[in-house]
């Protein structure tokens, strides 16, 4: 038998992100695959980083949770947004800075995570369109 969890326990743990995370976590845009797992160093060319709003996470509804507020900022460089790193505050870009919590690919109308463009140059803005977490278990 497969196991199933009730709505109001899939909500619990999704509600836990950000308060395990922090409330100004950094995102991390970067090119290529992510690498094995989030306890692997950083791989790939660093091209932005973005400090998310303090309250980033809406609540949890239904088993799912997507983002909340703005997540923007501006590239640091130029290239082919491959994969993102979701760190805690004290992430920069410096390689391997940071506590990596979740990371995944991200594209244009699929991947982990969704943007409004995934060839960035430099001083360009760069904004995260889709991002939504469904907690296993329904």
């Amino acid at each position: 038998m497969t196991v199933q969890l009730n709505t109001a326990l899939r909500n619990a743990m999704l509600n836990t992100y950000e308060s395990t995370i922090g409330t100004t976590p950094k995102l991390i845009l970067r090119t290529g695959t992510p690498p094995a797992d989030a306890a692997t160093a950083d791989s790939g060319t660093f091209l932005g980083i973005i400090t998310l709003p303090s309250d980033w996470m809406a609540a949890a509804s239904g088993g799912s949770v997507s983002k909340s507020g703005t997540w923007t900022g501006t590239a640091s460089a130029s290239g082919t947004v491959g994969h993102y790193r979701l760190k805690d505050s004290t992430a920069t870009s410096t390689d391997n800075s940071g506590t990596t919590y979740e990371q995944g690919t991200c594209g244009i109308g699929t991947g982990d995570l969704q943007l409004d463009n995934t060839s960035v140059t430099s001083g360009q803005n760069v904004t995260i369109t889709t991002w939504t977490r469904t907690q296993g278990g329904a």
